[in-house]
């Protein structure tokens, strides 16, 4: 049964009443942000890159999402991308879902630093080879990926029973007034019907917090840019404040995920480094960091005289700490419709990154003895190094 309808009075710009009850074009925008089929048109955006990059011949690409993107396509994509690449190392990195890409397999996961209190992400990565049975790792990755259908709920709860005191703090911060907040709940338990009654249909890659994002933004051509701009700032720190209260028990803890991959003979990078200061005095067994990232710029250079240090008084392995950057890119952000693109996100592509060329960045790292060639080099000699020996007994 539909709810009994509530009507809400909008800005007075809005001659009309904004009303709780479902309609067709509700039904419409959600069965069009909880499809995986791509159009013809959407294909062509996808395979067909706006911008190539001729002179590259060295890809390295260990984090990206292809989210609901077919693999194929994002493959042509790359090649149309770099028409001369000859030497590459192209490894996906889905949240807490493990994909294989050719000869290798990757995952970037969610886990849990207990010494700093604190939700950290991995890179992982592996020669195909050595997660073909990988059935531990494999139960890990499907417990820590419900956590995202979880953190959904948790803010439509939020928003729906509602948390009062979440709500105020996120109305303080963005002076959203009452009729905002009472738009943003109305539109949410819209959505939460909506996904009661599909629920059995619905991907499980598209239960996220970005849902949220997606339903509010397809009512822009109804209400107006500036109405939605502003539901969707408080709507975000509203999201920042359940990230920030989630509950770590649905994440495993660093150093667990860290001694299951090295059972496998799996490489582990740390991405986002700057957001995770403690991770580099915590003196973890990993195989790199991420010293560039299109949401961390700002310490390159410091980043990698760090890791230089490090590498220059290693002295438990003869393995060095390797450098790398992550394009980060998502590709799902390139067939939402322009106007509804986040610009940043849209921009970034798999193997672009920019700061290889940069020359002060390209002096420390000559300084560092680290270039892309030498990095895909080393790391895909790791990745297909022979399994790890088990104890017999």
């Amino acid at each position: 049964m539909k709810p009994k309808s509530e009507c809400i009075p909008l800005n007075p710009q809005f001659s009309r009443m904004f009303s709780e009850e479902l309609t067709e074009n509700d039904e419409a925008i959600f069965a069009k942000i909880t499809t995986t089929r791509l159009s013809s048109e959407q294909v062509d955006r996808i395979v067909n890159p706006a911008t190539l990059y001729p002179r590259q011949e060295t890809v390295l690409a260990v984090h990206w999402h292809p989210e609901h993107i077919p693999l194929e396509l994002v493959e042509q994509r790359i090649h149309n991308t770099f028409p001369n690449m000859k030497k590459s190392l192209i490894i996906p990195t889905q949240h807490n879902e493990l994909l294989c890409f050719h000869e290798y397999a990757g995952v970037e996961i969610d886990a849990y630093s207990k010494g700093f209190n604190q939700k950290v992400q991995l890179l992982l990565h592996f020669h195909e080879r050595r997660v073909q049975s990988a059935h531990v790792l494999k139960s890990m990755l499907a417990y820590t990926l419900k956590y995202r259908q979880h953190q959904m709920n948790d803010l439509l709860d939020t928003l729906i029973k509602p948390n009062e005191s979440r709500i105020q703090l996120a109305a303080t911060e963005t002076g959203a007034n009452d009729e905002c907040i009472r738009f943003v709940q109305a539109q949410m338990k819209k959505l939460s019907l909506l996904i009661g009654h599909h629920y059995d249909k619905i991907p499980i890659e598209v239960f996220k917090n970005k849902l949220l994002r997606d339903f509010l933004d397809e009512y822009r051509p109804e209400y107006g840019d500036a109405w939605i701009n502003r539901a969707q700032i408080f709507l975000h720190a509203v999201k920042q404040i359940v990230k920030s209260q989630f509950p770590m028990r649905y994440f495993y803890r660093t150093s667990e995920i860290i001694e299951e991959v090295r059972s496998l003979g799996g490489g582990i990078v740390i991405p986002h480094p700057e957001q995770f200061w403690p991770i580099l005095l915590a003196d973890y067994d990993v195989d790199g960091y991420e010293i560039w990232n299109p949401q961390s710029r700002r310490y390159t250079e410091f980043l990698i005289s760090v890791v230089n240090r490090k590498n220059a008084v290693q002295i438990r392995s003869s393995k060095r700490l390797l450098l790398f950057m992550g394009d980060d890119t998502h590709m799902g952000e390139k067939i939402r419709d322009v106007d509804k693109q986040d610009p940043e996100k849209a921009a970034r592509e798999i193997g672009v990154q920019p700061a290889w060329e940069e020359i002060p960045i390209r002096k420390a790292l000559i300084t560092a003895n680290m270039s892309r060639k030498c990095v895909i080099e080393e790391y895909k000699a790791r990745l297909g190094e022979e399994m790890p020996k088990t104890d017999p007994q």
